[in-house]
């Protein structure tokens, strides 16, 4: 392959902010047999289906990638639970294991190279709580704070108590964390946190 085609890759690095599908770089002239070359050389590494990061770009993912290439592969998908708390600075160390939500309803396949665990929750319940994350990179959902801490103790996830003591002693955000576990009808978090419980 001619070194121009190297060069035009590492080009479109600022411009798609590291990841591209392959509909993007068949619109900027990269023919199917080189989109494979590129994959096999390492210059690109796919990610999911029809998405790849430019690995050979001089630049080291981003700290969140998991969060990014998840939703890239399920746009639809939500960082859940304990990884939402870690990616929010709630954990010291990152779980060996993505959360992830999707709606019961939700049949993309999310076939990662790292661990992720599923959790389908009702059309109802998914909703509550999204926060949108938008980086040079990509975006993604996230739950916040509140909602992963009454979804840890309603799946009885021991990490609650890790973050929880890694949370300022605040009234409000005490009073927001127990209305949505009455909002989804779970357990008094603010009794729990207090040692009551």
């Amino acid at each position: 392959m001619r070194i121009t085609t190297y060069y035009r890759l590492e080009d479109l690095y600022g411009k798609y902010g590291g990841y591209i599908s392959t509909k993007e770089l068949l619109n900027e002239g990269f023919s199917n047999r080189q989109i494979a070359i590129l994959t096999e050389e390492n210059y690109l590494e796919k990610v999911c289906h029809g998405c790849y990061w430019m690995s050979q770009c001089g630049h080291k993912k981003p700290d969140d990638y998991k969060c990014i290439e998840v939703c890239l592969s399920d746009p639809r998908a939500v960082i859940a639970m304990k990884s939402a708390c870690y990616y929010q600075g709630l954990m010291e160390s990152e779980p060996d294991v993505l959360a992830v939500a999707t709606e019961r309803t939700d049949r993309s396949v999310i076939k990662m190279k790292f661990p992720v665990e599923r959790h389908y929750f009702s059309s109802s319940h998914f909703q509550y709580g999204i926060k949108k994350v938008e980086t040079k990179f990509g975006k993604y959902n996230i739950y916040n704070i509140e909602r992963s801490l009454c979804d840890m103790v309603r799946l009885k996830d021991a990490t609650v108590i890790e973050v929880i003591n890694h949370m300022e002693a605040q009234t409000v955000q005490y009073e927001r964390i127990s209305g949505y576990g009455k909002l989804l009808k779970e357990m008094n978090i603010k009794n729990m946190i207090r040692g009551e419980n």
